[in-house]
């Protein structure tokens, strides 16, 4: 089960810092998570500031 991300992320990019595969992007209004590449290792839940991250 992949990871989301929701409406309360800031665009700060520490998930993409986070991302061991490269699965999270920036898009337009906030960042993005490929479920197709998200390994779902959490790593990216963990460092969220605003917790905008959980799994689908």
């Amino acid at each position: 089960m992949a990871y989301k991300i929701d409406d309360n992320c800031i665009k700060c990019g520490a998930c993409q810092g986070e991302c061991p595969v490269g699965a999270i992007s920036e898009g337009d209004t906030m960042y993005v998570i490929d479920p197709d590449a998200c390994i779902d290792c959490g790593a990216c839940e963990a460092i969220c500031p605003v917790g905008a991250i959980s799994q689908e």
